[in-house]
């Protein structure tokens, strides 16, 4: 069964949120940032979502490099927060970093945010922590928003064992080897898949995962936030309630044990009673765990034999 959860974000948040908040406060309660690397996660969405650590150290912070420094300027105007920003991203890392790394040496205490979220998850940055560890600069960790745990937390699948696996690669040819490679890990999956691919992705993974639990979660935090839970089997039955728009998060549930002892054959006989074959075989896949199409195949087998 599908069930959208559409959410309305809270548009008014920020501005509510910030005239209530001091930044001056802030900054005076905190102490001064020490000379370092400080990897810090900023709103996926709502502006709303930033913790009062992160806000105080991009205010006193030295610096802060940024993946897009026009995307990171509209926290800062929100937070009105002065801090000199520069660019730092996957086309210029290598050349800015031994700037970067004899500033840090030399006492600076840098920001490193992303454009949303936590650095470093699908994002750029783990060159310069990697470098700043080997220098022994020291490296802090500004916790907060991350599309993937915050889509785990509301997918309604096993999450106490779980896989981050990023980004699918573009062609079909390697996204089928990458998702075969994790076809049999026992833990809950968890990707990021871009808009225009959402729809093939999702009919590839059926074809390849099987019936897991689905959970897609678009524009998490976002005005038009919405988060539709199925099985595999069933997509593309619903991919006409998954626009294929935003940002995206697919995730599915671990692999399910058949219990070898379920008497699909009875409970077929029942469900027979009062559903058609196309019904009994979804409800007890659903139940069960076992692929739908073999159940289907099983039931229209006990229907010809109730007619006979």
């Amino acid at each position: 069964m599908l069930s959208p959860g559409n959410r309305v974000s809270l548009s008014g948040m920020v501005t509510k949120q910030t005239e209530h908040i001091s930044l001056e406060t802030i900054s005076t309660s905190q102490p001064p940032l020490v000379a370092g690397l400080y990897v810090t996660a900023t709103p996926i969405g709502n502006l709303g979502d930033i913790t009062v650590r992160a806000l105080a150290a991009l205010k006193s912070a030295d610096l802060i490099l940024c993946e897009d420094t026009r995307h990171t300027a509209k926290l800062c105007q929100a937070y009105q927060i002065t801090t000199k920003r520069q660019a730092y991203h996957d086309h210029n890392g290598a050349k800015l970093r031994p700037a970067i790394l004899k500033q840090l040496r030399e006492g600076a205490a840098i920001c490193l945010v992303s454009d949303a979220g936590t650095p470093l998850i699908s994002d750029p940055g783990y060159k310069l922590v990697e470098e700043a560890l080997a220098h022994d600069i020291n490296v802090t960790p500004l916790p907060g928003p991350c599309a993937a745990i915050a889509a785990l937390s509301v997918a309604g699948i096993a999450s106490d064992k779980f896989l981050f696996a990023g980004f699918p690669p573009p062609k079909p040819g390697a996204r089928t080897s990458f998702f075969t490679n994790y076809k049999t890990i026992p833990s809950s999956l968890i990707f990021y898949e871009s808009a225009s691919r959402l729809h093939n992705t999702l009919k590839e993974m059926a074809a390849i995962f099987g019936n897991r639990k689905l959970t897609v979660a678009r524009e998490l935090t976002k005005k038009f936030e919405q988060i539709f839970t199925t099985r595999l089997e069933e997509i593309e039955v619903h991919l006409e309630n998954l626009p294929a728009k935003g940002e995206i998060v697919i995730l599915l549930g671990p692999l399910e044990e058949i219990d070898e002892e379920i008497d699909i054959d009875s409970l077929l006989v029942e469900a027979l009673q009062t559903m058609s074959v196309k019904e009994a075989a979804t409800m007890l896949a659903q139940d069960t765990g076992i692929p739908r199409r073999d159940i289907y195949n099983r039931a229209l087998k006990i229907k010809e034999d109730i007619r006979e």
